[in-house]
């Protein structure tokens, strides 16, 4: 399966069915009163978090979602049906980013968790809504609303326990197939890896996920290599291995791997640049961290092996010597991974790098906003701008008897016409209101 981690697509809420006009009419009944119901409610975009997901290759394929539409209201006081929800499935560690304004919206994180992302349009108003003791006969019903769109990225960052972290063919994906139940394509070449391989390591009651990630080079965190592309999924884990290659030259040589991809840690830890304000979270190089050396079956390794094994006990990090190949050594290797995962917990909601979706803030009164007239520059006519007043226009369908009178309401509510008198607005111009369009005839209107 191809590993994909970055995505973009487009989603869109199911619109609001259309409220019914529709009056009571049967034997012995000429005069019924109103009995047009409401629509359905548009269905909702929702995103889950399913465990047996792994990657976002799916949506390569299919980039633009859609919710189902709310069913038109009928007579007899019968409402339209809802919309039906899509629920989209991704991985684990999905981040649900808004593609126009970078905004957060998502992380999730637990298997089940769900967000809605686009919620459905709101549905018109039937007739029976309408009516009151002295407007007993309605003919007026309203239009549903169009459901949200929006333009989504979505990122994956692996969770992980374990991040196995090195040098290019350090043996990192041969070190993960010996220790766990993985099977990653092998190779004697730099970059066989080139996305993130995923095993478990099943001891007694504890099943570990170990993540290889790609090699890191010097200059990672400046995107070379395969760069940040990788290094952000060391984020999820618990703690990490470094795999050390004791047959790539000197002493010397297989240290400057290992301060190499430490000091790449530093400058990644330094940009930090998807944490929240205030945000606390531990960063990659205080991360708790094992040292293993690496194809001590080749020869001339022997005499590197004591100089880095003697570094690393001044340095005070538990250090371990492997064949990835012939299996040497892993049987002394895997149970300090065992002991790390059982000191090293993972605290709930630790992996989350953004916060949980909170409620829906309760919905305070909004400040009267003011109406503004704007004249059109090729001298066409007048804009009204005001934003209420537009989305309630959209609800109105003007093949109706009485969507011009409430019209007629609006306009002497929001003073409409005064205000384009004083913009200089002349009997016969033309005005624009969302996607209304109509002629400036102040008396006929107000008649």
């Amino acid at each position: 399966m191809k590993f994909v981690d970055f995505v973009k697509i487009e989603v869109s809420g199911g619109r609001g069915g259309n409220g019914c006009l529709s009056f009571r009419r049967e034997k012995f009944i000429p005069k019924g009163g109103p009995d047009g119901a409401d629509g359905g409610k548009g269905g909702d975009i929702i995103f889950e978090a399913a465990p047996g997901t792994l990657t976002l290759a799916d949506f390569q394929y299919e980039k633009k979602f859609q919710a189902g539409h709310g069913q038109p209201g009928k007579g007899g006081l019968k409402s339209g049906a809802a919309g039906e929800d899509r629920i989209i499935t991704v991985p684990c560690g999905t981040i649900v980013y808004d593609d126009d304004t970078g905004e957060i919206l998502a992380d999730l994180v637990e298997p089940g968790e769900r967000v809605v992302i686009a919620r459905g349009g709101r549905p018109g108003r039937g007739n029976a809504h309408f009516a009151n003791s002295v407007r007993k006969t309605p003919r007026f019903a309203e239009k549903g609303d169009e459901g949200e769109e929006k333009r989504l990225l979505l990122e994956l960052k692996l969770i992980a326990d374990v991040g196995l972290v090195g040098f290019p063919n350090a043996g990192k994906s041969s070190l993960l197939a010996a220790i766990s139940t993985a099977k990653p394509k092998i190779a004697g070449y730099p970059f066989t890896t080139l996305s993130p391989n995923l095993g478990v390591l099943s001891v007694d009651d504890q099943k570990i996920v170990i993540a290889d990630v790609p090699g890191l080079i010097e200059g990672a965190h400046e995107n070379k290599g395969l760069g940040v592309y990788f290094l952000r999924h060391l984020e999820r884990t618990r703690f990490l291995v470094h795999l050390l290659d004791l047959s790539s030259g000197s002493a010397e040589d297989v240290l400057d791997q290992w301060k190499i991809v430490r000091e790449e840690f530093r400058a990644y830890n330094a940009m930090a640049g998807d944490r929240l304000p205030g945000e606390e979270r531990e960063d990659l190089l205080s991360r708790p961290c094992i040292v293993v050396g690496n194809k001590i079956d080749l020869a001339g390794t022997a005499d590197v092996d004591r100089e880095v094994r003697s570094f690393m006990e001044r340095e005070g990090i538990p250090y371990f010597t492997v064949s990835a190949m012939t299996g040497e050594g892993i049987d002394g290797f895997i149970p300090a991974i065992v002991s790390l995962a059982r000191n090293n917990p993972r605290p709930a909601g630790a992996t989350r790098l953004v916060a949980p979706e909170t409620p829906e803030p309760v919905r305070q009164r909004r400040k009267k906003e003011p109406v503004s007239i704007v004249r059109l520059q090729d001298g066409s006519g007048f804009r009204v701008v005001h934003e209420a007043l537009e989305k309630i226009l959209q609800r109105y369908d003007f093949e109706h008897e009485d969507a011009i009178l409430k019209f007629a309401r609006l306009v002497r509510r929001f003073r409409i016409e005064e205000l384009l008198e004083e913009n200089g607005a002349q009997k016969g111009d033309k005005v624009y209101i969302g996607d209304l369009e109509f002629d400036f005839e102040p008396d006929k209107v107000m008649e």
